[in-house]
């Protein structure tokens, strides 16, 4: 018992902190605006302690990869590990569909008014916006992720093809990686407080939207996402490590599919989930570049809420979402938002609006898209964050890197 208590106590402490929150949220609602701010300062200190910790990991890991097709070999297996791997998840969604119809929804306009607070760009502005920022303090933002994560990578190039006059410069990247290790140990100390009380906030505000209109298409997103998530995580942990691969993934995968579910944040998950990578022997040439760029590039649940929201639209407005014109379509267009939208600053919302021009959506469907879009966000940001763990250890497996299990 004690060492159930000894190797379990972080797990432990965050179940409850969750659990007293969630108990808060139903049945004490007067004490969520008090308890706000305590999960608010927490996730602050995490998305303050994200960007350094970012910086050093992945110009670390690219800086000590000696062999220039080592690097390439891993970033081309996760580009494949992610494209099969999401589309994959599309096409479950569409057969699970296709057994379990959803009954249309309807009413609802509580979220249109964010379509008109994207800027009305081209896609060469947005794809700019994708990848780079005009100002270098910009990058230090966290709605510049993506920009952040590839000035790292070359960073980490950079230092590779400076040689030995770059040493004293990537002594200072390793210790600061160290360094920052240690800073999220300490943050994580507090995981219990933070996550149980913006839990309860989490509680409070979406429980009472859950129930109503969208209760078929809520019930069919988080019980398939569940049954996903066991299942079809646990064949990839096969995968890549036989047998004992599910038993390592999930006994390590607790701690960031909860921070996931409490925060609604990928971001906010990151540092567990390297945390996680190293407990599963996942190295850091492997670790520290495919989730920092999964981060934003491999997201599951918004693979399977793109074609919730498709087919919902299409049951709305009584048109055919079988048909295979539309269901090419649709696997197209969640590559898309799940792939290179998830990297935009309000991609989600730009993804609808692709989904809404492409097959014309009319105005009375358009309400409906965007509330499932919010109310599916805990599961989603489960699957979407603890997707890159599973992803790394694909490519982990798929180009031949030791695991250090």
């Amino acid at each position: 018992m004690s060492s159930i208590l000894k190797n379990y106590s972080g797990i432990i402490l965050l179940l409850l902190g969750i659990g007293l929150g969630s108990l808060v949220g139903v049945y004490i609602p007067q004490a969520v605006a008090w308890l706000k701010p305590i999960g608010d300062i927490f996730l602050n200190l995490l998305f303050v302690a994200v960007i350094p910790l970012l910086f050093f990991a992945i110009t670390a890991a690219i800086a000590r990869i000696e062999d220039q097709g080592k690097l390439g070999k891993i970033l081309f297996v996760m580009s494949v590990v992610f494209v099969i791997t999401i589309s994959l998840t599309a096409l479950l969604t569409i057969i699970a569909l296709a057994i379990y119809p959803v009954t249309a929804v309807a009413g609802g306009d509580g979220l249109t008014a964010e379509l008109k607070n994207i800027n009305d760009e081209s896609w060469g502005d947005r794809i700019v916006r994708f990848v780079s920022v005009g100002e270098f303090v910009n990058l230090l933002s966290r709605q510049n992720i993506l920009a952040f994560v590839i000035f790292s990578f070359l960073m980490g190039i950079a230092i590779r093809k400076s040689g030995d006059s770059a040493k004293p410069f990537l002594n200072f990247i390793i210790a600061g990686n160290e360094v920052m290790k240690n800073m999220l140990a300490i943050l994580m100390k507090l995981a219990p407080l933070g996550l149980g009380a913006y839990f309860a906030y989490q509680i409070h505000t979406l429980g009472p939207e859950i129930m109503g209109f969208y209760v078929k298409p809520l019930a069919f997103y988080y019980i398939f996402g569940f049954i996903f998530f066991v299942l079809m995580f646990s064949f990839y942990a096969f995968i890549a490590r036989g047998r004992k691969g599910p038993a390592t993934y999930w006994r390590y995968n607790i701690t960031p599919a909860l921070t996931a579910v409490s925060t609604c944040s990928s971001l906010a998950t990151l540092p567990s989930n390297l945390i996680a990578a190293k407990k599963m022997g996942i190295p850091d040439t492997v670790a520290h570049v495919v989730i920092p760029l999964g981060n934003t590039l491999n997201k599951h649940g918004s693979s399977i809420s793109s074609i919730l929201k498709i087919y919902v639209a299409f049951a709305i407005l009584n048109w055919n979402f079988f048909e295979p014109t539309t269901l090419i379509t649709a696997v197209g267009i969640t590559l898309l938002v799940s792939i290179v939208a998830g990297g935009i600053p309000n991609g989600g919302f730009i993804g609808e609006m692709l989904m809404i021009s492409v097959y014309s959506i009319p105005n009375e469907a358009i309400p409906a898209v965007l509330i499932i879009g919010a109310l599916v966000d805990p599961l989603a940001t489960v699957l979407n964050a603890t997707g890159d763990t599973m992803a790394a250890l694909l490519v982990q497996r798929f180009s031949g890197e030791k695991s250090n299990y």
